[in-house]
């Protein structure tokens, strides 16, 4: 057990924990107003994502011990437990936001599409790994996981949830792009993803999610609508300056920004511990991202390498996005800042990941030494 505890990447340990810590600190400070508005205790969401945090820590420990290539076996059960559970939001799920995304269990609430993430980016990998030899067939090597992809990607959509999906779509880039396919059929694969997008347009395309890049692009032609919570986010940031008005003192969370403690909760954190406090998280975030594409590089294990790249775009897209969407970069999506934001799922799901990817590093490790002996 003591030669296994020298093994594990203790940046990759101390790095989540630490950053989700603090994101349980920020989101009671950036919703103990909205709590009391709501009619519960200040510490309402403070609770439940402490509950969430000591769950996680337990999957975190458990998927840090447990060994990854086992998932492969699994795959077939962890496949089909994801789309039954996104199936039975359909009939089941609780509406938020008129998507059908959330299931309630007792005072939390779960989302499969966040679990459904971790396990696409298990089976791309697994898949992919088994089909190294077929890489330079498309219709043999390249296009049968494929088809399981649309297949999750289309019952997270019919949420709808096209942020989320986005997010999934772009993992899953990630993880074939890193596979080793050849660019011709890199290629073609684009070329169908455009005509798929094209042909799905019209009937994704809606007056309200036309509206959220109005509110993106020309935020202060519509303040009170389109462009308010932008503009909200822009006080926040700019009122924070360098070192920020003081831990708890952000005025933007007294009802001015909806959604304070989860999608915007880096401009409450701009706000109170201005850009030192930004350049820490942001800080904290690349390192898991590089810690893991460096993991990925030193696995000779092409399910571990490929399982490890996935993770790292898991978390660093969905980072890019956050980030994008406060600052006017990008549409606002609701998407969660990974171990910050408020969200049990997300939380939950990014522990688990961190575990996984600290039990391809103890793995790695232990073979390099084991080679040099």
């Amino acid at each position: 057990m003591i030669q296994r505890l020298k093994h594990y990447d203790y940046t990759l340990i101390i790095t989540p924990i630490l950053l989700t810590a603090f994101g349980t600190l920020m989101i009671y400070s950036a919703s103990m107003v909205t709590a009391v508005v709501e009619g519960n205790e200040a510490t309402h969401y403070l609770v439940r994502q402490s509950i969430w945090f000591a769950i996680g820590l337990i999957g975190f420990i458990f998927t840090s011990i447990f060994p990854y290539k086992k998932y492969q076996k699994l795959m077939k059960v962890i496949v089909l437990a994801v789309i039954i559970l996104l199936l039975g939001l359909f009939p089941f799920g609780n509406e938020v936001n008129n998507a059908k995304s959330w299931y309630n269990i007792g005072p939390l609430s779960m989302q499969p599409s966040e679990f459904a993430k971790l396990a696409l980016i298990m089976y791309l990998s697994s898949v992919y790994s088994k089909k190294q030899a077929y890489l330079n067939e498309f219709a043999r090597g390249v296009l049968p996981p494929l088809v399981m992809t649309g297949i999750i990607l289309s019952l997270i959509v019919l949420q709808p949830d096209i942020g989320t999906a986005a997010i999934i779509f772009l993992i899953a880039c990630s993880v074939i792009f890193s596979s080793g396919i050849k660019l011709k059929h890199l290629s073609l694969l684009i070329g169908i993803g455009i005509v798929l997008i094209l042909l799905a347009a019209p009937f994704m395309v809606t007056e309200e999610r036309l509206s959220r890049f109005t509110g993106a692009y020309q935020p202060f032609e519509t303040p009170d609508t389109d462009g308010y919570h932008l503009i909200q986010s822009y006080l926040a940031i700019g009122v924070g300056g360098l070192t920020g008005e003081g831990l708890g003192q952000s005025v933007q969370k007294l009802g001015y920004l909806m959604e304070a403690h989860t999608d915007f909760i880096m401009a409450i954190i701009a706000e109170e511990l201005g850009l030192m406090g930004v350049v820490i998280v942001i800080g904290m975030l690349a390192i898991i991202v590089l810690r893991g594409i460096f993991i990925s590089r030193k696995c000779d294990d092409s399910f571990g390498s490929l399982l490890a790249i996935g993770i790292s775009s898991m978390v660093g897209i969905q980072s890019f996005i956050n980030l994008g969407s406060i600052s006017g970069l990008l549409p606002i999506t609701g998407v969660p800042l990974p171990f910050v934001s408020y969200g049990g799922s997300s939380l939950l799901v990014m522990l688990i990941a961190m575990g996984i990817l600290n039990n391809i590093a103890m793995h790695t490790k232990k073979k390099e030494n084991e080679s040099t002996k």
